[in-house]
Formats: structure tokens, sequence, C-alpha cells
């Protein structure tokens, strides 16, 4: 490996990496196999990609080209040299509107190449859910189709030519006809004419093997289309020629309700002579919640185009008069396509966790059938789940015939390795006799490809191996794939991890207790790998600042992976690897809802700290800023000493360097008289209702939104008490990952209450602390009940708002609101309740999504300042400057308003400040 690494690092002008780490990152995609390789390399161009290639060549070193590793098959795992294209090769060359194509390198995202297409009123026609992150390297390996594909067909069908270096160091332009293609190949095909004519079966969705009848004379000996699908194993592909289509000018989105998915699967193929842009498939059990889809047990999703709004309308209602549907819905608001659309895109995910929890895998996830047979295919699918004892639920494109779904295969013990052999076997064997393809959409990689001769027969699959061995005799691209492939139940990715639960200090009650199981959610469909800016969302605030896997939510869930499995990660809770990968992370909770299977990084990275420095010295800042309201108390009294002290340059840089923060974030002042002191002096009006949270930032840092809060409260009649002195929700504890201080702190908060008045809704002002109280605590104390009490009482200000003083009129304030809604109020608190309060008050806007990047404790660490700047810079910023003049700034965090105020010179409030001035002025 060493040699292999300097011979590299000297061939090579892109990243040559071999360090454990980032070995670890490359052992899977999104399948169930995992193979571990010997190095990584990111090749600046299409040189380099020839130079590593020779070098590998000369040491009979594989090489696998991998694009965002979402493949589902196994075919983006290699065990010799990953070329990994998405960090340089990744550039759209050129774009031809009026010829309608585009040059790309094959590390571009779709959605990138979609939104420069779309400037011009075109797009690129197959979009897989994955399109916020595939590339087009990935599609064309796979040859992959998405929603669209009843109208625009799979990726092969709008490439118009490939450039690819071999393993043997050959270059060649694919297109139509022999000039530019391995000639080699042609008396190979002259003596096969009538195999490749009647060995491949007629559907829109055949996947599967090599496309070799693309090669047939009357199909225009299209070597381009030929080479899609050919998962990495016959050329590399460096630059791509596609086509793109017309846009339609507007969209409507019509859902159909049927009672179950096989009615929805008859209903498909009537819909196609209709001409519909897609006819998507889903069934309940894969809806978190069904509120905005039309009555059903399963629907249909089926998307319209027109000139105009009404036109696309009109399309879509013609649909629905044709279909024999329970109910339907037709929406032409773009936003509210948007929310269906990613119901529909989250299955990828949701689909991972049966209703009653369970785990479920790919492996049988995208077989396709001729349509008109997809219903009786799914009976009898069904009918096969059932007799082996498994569980399902289909989705996926029913108007190509093609679904998805995952089992609830069990790969962690012999016997359920053995039954998922066993139903693959007759599972293939139930496509081939429906007519179909074993692959659909996303290729035969390890999973399929062993059963390859049960859908083409030996002749055809004989055939396949004799045009690997023309493309790559060395066998050196990508082995065990798709020709000569690797057996269905071998490499699998579970095989090395613990058998036992690992000892923890969180509880994990979605996860059975289980740390490992927890980490196994991560499936690696890579959604917070996502390069667009998508309204609402958060995750991975962190990738989208350094666009490096590691700092990936995936990333970091592969390095805890490794981490366990113990064999490229070896020190366990030591290791640096997963320290350095986590030390970005913010804890922002966004992946535990923006996942479409709720991977919590933030627990799991307060999990990894608190056993990491388990009996070591842990850095500065973990004592100072972690240990926050335990000093804040202290300074307390000599507040006004403390903010003289740090309001001199050369103390406030001393105490920064002794405090362990970041030389560039200025100390934050300390309130004169704390929220307590100022409520203690306070009249009570009113019996109270609610118990106000003082929470550390409230108390010692704004008191204003507390004294706020207080006001808009009782002027809705809800009288506020406040708890005994000493309770706090160990938030700054949790964040570090000390978290056996955390519980002490935590049991002796409840013990405190138990002395108050538990009975009363708790509300808390400061989104986070929110969060650490309704999450973290019944998560550390599971086994207390007063826990889950607790955590069941928090309201935050706008839900105590809404469910105590519903016929309450706010101040009506009449202006635009700009800002942020808090990550941990969107992953954990949710903000419906916020939305309609702003609306009742007349704030209008919506607010923008992301993390403010400052995130407590992270952004005043060392080393931090850049990505907490650019995080800030993602979404936040831009949306404040962009704001018109009178528009109120709205952040109810303080981590929030801290970072507004010392990059953008902003004043973030709380919308308790912002309703408190709009009530007459208080007596005094």
């Amino acid at each position: 490996m060493h040699e292999l690494k300097q011979a590299l690092g000297r061939a090579v002008r892109g990243d040559v990496e071999f360090g454990a780490g980032q070995r670890a990152l490359f052992t899977m995609d999104a399948s169930n196999y995992r193979r571990v390789p010997l190095g990584v390399v990111a090749p600046k161009d299409a040189a380099d990609v020839a130079a590593a290639l020779a070098v590998c060549r000369e040491r009979h070193v594989p090489v696998v080209a991998r694009g965002a590793g979402t493949s589902i098959a196994g075919q983006a795992t290699g065990v010799g040299v990953v070329l990994d294209f998405t960090r340089h090769m990744d550039r759209i060359v050129a774009l031809d509107p009026e010829a309608r194509e585009a040059v790309v390198q094959p590390g571009v995202v779709l959605d990138r190449l979609r939104a420069e297409a779309g400037r011009h009123g075109l797009t690129f026609g197959p979009d897989p859910s994955t399109h916020s992150r595939c590339t087009l390297g990935g599609m064309i390996g796979n040859n992959s189709c998405g929603s669209h594909s009843v109208a625009w067909g799979t990726t092969a069908d709008n490439v118009r030519s490939v450039d690819v270096l071999s393993y043997g160091g050959e270059s060649f332009r694919l297109g139509q006809g022999w000039d530019g293609a391995p000639q080699q190949l042609k008396p190979l095909v002259e003596e096969q004419l009538a195999l490749l004519r009647t060995g491949f079966p007629e559907l829109p969705r055949r996947i599967s093997g090599y496309a070799l009848d693309a090669l047939l004379p009357e199909q225009g000996v299209d070597h381009a289309r030929a080479f899609c699908g050919s998962e990495g194993t016959l050329g590399v592909l460096t630059e791509a020629t596609v086509e793109l289509v017309e846009a339609p000018k507007a969209r409507a989105l019509t859902v159909l309700g049927y009672r179950d998915e096989s009615a929805a699967a008859e209903a498909a193929a009537g819909l196609l002579p209709y001409g519909p842009l897609t006819v998507e498939g889903m069934a309940a059990d894969l809806v978190r919640s069904p509120q905005q889809l039309p009555k059903g047990g399963a629907w249909l999703f089926v998307e319209t185009g027109g000139a105009s709004p009404r036109e696309a309308r009109a399309h879509g209602e013609r649909i629905v008069r044709a279909a024999d549907a329970l109910d339907h819905l037709v929406v032409e608001d773009p936003a509210g396509q948007r929310a269906l659309w990613r119901i529909r895109e989250d299955a990828s995910g949701t689909a991972t966790r049966m209703p009653d929890g369970a785990e479920a895998w790919p492996g049988w996830e995208d077989c396709a059938v001729p349509p008109a047979r997809l219903g009786p295919y799914l009976r009898e699918f069904r009918a096969l789940l059932a007799g082996h004892g498994l569980r399902g639920t289909p989705y996926g494109h029913f108007g190509d015939g093609c679904i998805h779904v995952r089992i609830d295969f069990d790969l962690l013990t012999e016997p359920g390795i053995a039954r998922f052999r066993h139903f693959s076997e007759e599972l293939a064997e139930l496509v081939v006799a429906h007519g179909g393809s074993l692959s659909g959409e996303h290729g035969d990689g390890q999973a399929r490809a062993e059963l390859l001769p049960k859908m083409y027969g030996p002749e055809l699959v004989r055939l396949f191996e004799r045009v690997k061995g023309v493309w790559d005799p060395d066998d050196g691209l990508n082995p065990g794939m798709l020709v000569r492939p690797d057996p269905l139940d071998a490499n699998l990715r579970f095989a090395p991890l613990p058998r036992e639960p690992v000892p923890v200090a969180f509880g994990y009650p979605h996860d059975g207790g289980d740390f490992s199981a927890a980490v196994r959610r991560c499936v690696g469909v890579a959604k917070c790998r996502n390069t667009t800016v998508s309204s609402g969302s958060v995750m991975c605030p962190s990738f989208r600042a350094t666009g490096a896997e590691e700092h990936s939510t995936r990333g970091r869930a592969r390095l805890l992976h490794e981490m366990l499995a113990g064999e490229v990660i070896t020190d366990g809770w030591r290791s640096e690897e997963v320290r350095d990968a986590l030390d970005l992370c913010l804890s922002c909770k966004g992946c535990r809802s923006d996942c479409p299977v709720g991977v919590d990084m933030a627990t799991y990275k307060s999990e990894f700290l608190h056993q990491h420095y388990r009996g070591r010295r842990r850095p500065r800042a973990h004592y100072t800023l972690g240990r926050l309201p335990k000093w804040l108390r202290l300074a307390a009294p000599f507040a006004r000493v403390v903010n003289a002290a740090v309001s001199v340059r050369p103390l406030a840089r001393l105490a920064g360097r002794l405090a362990g923060i970041a030389p560039e974030r200025e100390i934050p002042r300390l309130a004169p008289r704390t929220f307590r002191r100022w409520f203690a002096r306070r009249p009570q009006h009113t019996e109270p209702a609610v118990t106000l949270w003082p929470d550390t930032f409230t108390e010692h840092l704004s008191p204003a939104v507390g004294q706020a809060a207080v006001r808009v409260l009782e002027a809705a009649g809800l009288g506020v008490a406040l708890p005994p002195k000493g309770v706090c929700c160990g938030l700054t504890y949790i964040s570090t990952g000390q978290l056996d201080q955390a519980r002490a702190i935590l049991r002796r908060t409840l013990d405190t209450l138990d002395v108050g008045s538990p009975d009363r809704p708790l509300v808390v002002l400061e989104p986070s602390c929110a969060a650490a109280l309704r999450s973290d605590l019944p998560e550390l104390l599971g086994d207390d009940p007063r826990a889950h009490r607790l955590a069941a009482s928090v309201r935050t200000f706008a839900e105590a708002l809404a469910e105590l003083a519903p016929d309450w009129t706010p101040p009506r304030l009449d202006r635009p609101a700009v800002g942020q809604t808090h990550c941990h109020q969107h992953a954990v608190l949710g903000d419906s309740a916020d939305k309609e309060l702003r609306r009742r008050a007349g704030l209008t806007g919506e607010l923008s999504g992301g993390c403010c990047g400052l995130a407590g404790n992270f952004g005043f660490e060392p080393g931090h300042h850049e990505v907490s700047t650019a995080c800030a810079e993602d979404q936040l910023l831009p949306a404040v400057r962009e704001a018109a003049a009178d528009a109120v700034v709205l952040a109810d965090g303080y981590s929030c308003r801290t970072q507004l105020e010392q990059l953008a010179g902003r004043a973030g409030r709380h919308l308790a400040e912002v309703l408190a001035e709009g009530l007459p002025p208080e007596r005094t």
C-alpha cells in the first residue's frame, strides 16, 4: 500500500488518500455490501485518470469508478483504488441550448445540470429520487431512470457520446457507428446477431446485463447506449455529451388514491395513453403523515405538463376522469407539488424501517416487469414474501412496471442469510416468468448479477463475459460485479459488526438500546449530500460548507460503522479519524428530521465524545463552554466588572485564549441583572398557568427575551411562575459529550422540580434547551418516569399560546419577517405553531432553513470559524441581506442572534420580543 500510494502521489495531481479514515469512508455504498479499498484517488482531469490507471495496471491493482456512492447493488465499492469524481471532475464543460445538449464531467451533480439547463427552458430527462446528489457519471454507469422515464426514458436514451479510458490505457469516444470503438468487438457482434436479436426482453426498464442489442445495425450500432449501465466494468468515463429536453412551462401533480398498491399497479398502465410525465406509486406504510394525501391505502403520483398552469391542470383532470380512483387531488402550486414529491422521494429511506421499527434492506430494490403485468406480479410477489416469512412495501415507477422494495431480511445470522439467498433465487424466477428484468433502474452489481443466467440464459451470459474480455482482459475494472460476480451473499456489510450491544450512555429507544443498530440506520441514500438549497431543510450544514464526505452525515455514520467493525479503524472509541470527522458536526440535529431514516448524528457525536474522553483530558473549550451554566452563575454577581474587563481588547484576547475560544470571536456581554432578579421584583398579576424555564442564555445573556415572554403570556391571560433555582437542561454538557455530568444535572433537575409544580406546562424559550428536555432527557434517563413526564410537558412559546390561549388575538404587526427557523426547532420541536402565530400577527414571509453556524459552543471553538461563517452564508445571511428595509429579523435562538450580530451587524429578536413591542405600554 505504501509503495502504491507513493507511485500514485508522483503520477497524479489530484488527491491521493490511503489513510484509515478515507478508506473507511469508501467501504460501502447504499447497498448491503462492504468492500475495503486500498486507497482513494480524486483525479483532477482525464490525464489524472489515465495516470492512475497506469500505476494500478502496472501493479495489478483493481480500480472502481465512483460517483456519489448511492448505488444499491454494491457496484460502487471495491478492494483496489476508488476513483472519486465528485471533488474535482464536476464541471459542466459546455451547454448548447440550440443543439439541446451539454458536455459534462462524471462528477457533475444532476440538479446542477438541471438548474443550468433550466435557464434555457430545458432539462435532463432522467431524474432519480437522489437528483440532489447523484452524479452524471453514476447515472451513466447504472443507466439510471427516475420518475420521468415514462416521458423521457432512461439515461441511455439521453446520452449522445461518452469519452472512456480502458484499464489497458486506451482512449475511446463512443457514439454511433464503429469509429472510435474497440474494433475487436465488431466480429464478436457480427458472429452473434441472432442471439442479440432474440435474447433481450422488450420492456422499458430492462437494465440488467450489458445492453449489447444496442450494437445491432438496426439500432444504429450505438456504443454510447451499450456502454450505459456497464457499472464501471468496461471503461472509466471521463466526459459525456448528453441530450437535453424541453421542460414543460407548467406542471400539475395529480395524486390518485387506491385501496392498496396492487389496485394502484393495475391502474397505472391504463394511464399511459394519456401522455403523463410520471406515473409513480407508493403505499401508506411508507408515509409518515398521510394528511396531505387523498383517501386510500396507496397512491399514484401522476405529473402532467402544459404551456400554462390551466393547461397542465386540465391534462391532470383528464387523467382523473380516466382513472378509477377512490379519491384524488390535483395540485398546481409548485411549493405544494414539492411537498408531495418529497413524500415519494423519501420512500427510499422510510422503506428501510417497518411500521414496527424493524430494519429492512435493499437487494431486490428495483425489478421491472412489463407495465401491464405489474398487478399480477405484485400479487405473486406478496405471496412469495409471505411464504418466506418476510415483509416489504413496494413503491416506485409503476408506469414503467418497476418497483422498489426494502425487505426485512435478517442479514446478521446464518439462517437469515440463507433465507436471503433462497428468496433471491425464487424471486428471480418469478420476475423472469413475468417477462421482466432483475434490475429496472439501479444495475445488477453484486446483488443480482449471480442470477443473470436465469434471465438471459448461459449463452448470452458467456457473451457478456467475452465482451468484458475485449474491453478489460486483465479484469482490472470493478471485478466481482456484473460479470463473473461475487456471490450475492458474500461481502455483506454487517458481517464484521459486534453481535452484542456495546455499552453506551444514551438509551437509543428507537433502536432497541443498540448503538450498532442506530448506526445501521444510515443506508447510504445520502440526502445529507444535498448540494442545492431546499426550502426549510437543515441537513447537512457542515457538508454544504466543506463538500467533504467525512463531513456529511453519511460519512460520519460510515466511520462509526467501521469503528465498531474494528478492521479499518482499529482503536475503537479512541479513534482520531472519527473524532476529527465529528469535530465539524454542528450538532444541529437536522439529520434527525431531514434524513429519511432519522439518523441522529448529534446524539452519536455526544456519545462518541463521552466515550472518547472518558478518563482523559478534554479540549479546553469543553471545560469552559461545555460547563457554561456553572461559570455564568458564578460570574453573575460581577457582571459589570466582567463586562468592563472584556471590553479591553488585550484582556479580552487573553481571556479568550485561556478559555479556549476562537480568536475571531467576541466574548458576549453578561446581563447586569439576571432574568430571575427581574422576575422576583415583578408583581404577580394572575394565577400561574405555565412554568417558564429560565434557561442559561435567557437568564444571564438575554433576559429581555424572558421579560418579553412574560408580558405576552400574561397579556394572553396566562400567569407565569418560575421553577426553583438549580434546574438546568444540561445542553452544553450534552453537546460536548460530558454525559456523566449531564445525567447528574438532569437528575438534580428532576428532584428539584418534584418540589415545585410539575403539572403545569413548561414553556421553554430557547429552542435548543427545549429540544434537550424533550429528546435528550428521556434518552439519557430512560429508566426514570419523571424524565418522560417532564419531556411531555415541554412547550415552545408559540405552542403554549396555541394550546392554552387559542382565543387570544396577538397584536397586529403587519410587517415582513426574515430570519431562520432554529435548527433544533425544525428537527425536534416543529414550527407549525410558530407559523400560525406569525400569520395571525401579520408577520409575512417564510423563514430560511439551514443552520446559523454558531450552534452553541461550536462556532466559539478554535478552528471552527471558517465553517461557522460558511454555514451562516449558506442561507441565513443572504436572506437577511435581501430582506426589505422594514423587515423584522426573527431569531429565537441565542446562537442565531449572536451570529447575526457578529457577522452581519444585525440585531435578531425572539418572536416574544417582537410581539411584546406590539402590546400597549405596560404600567409601571
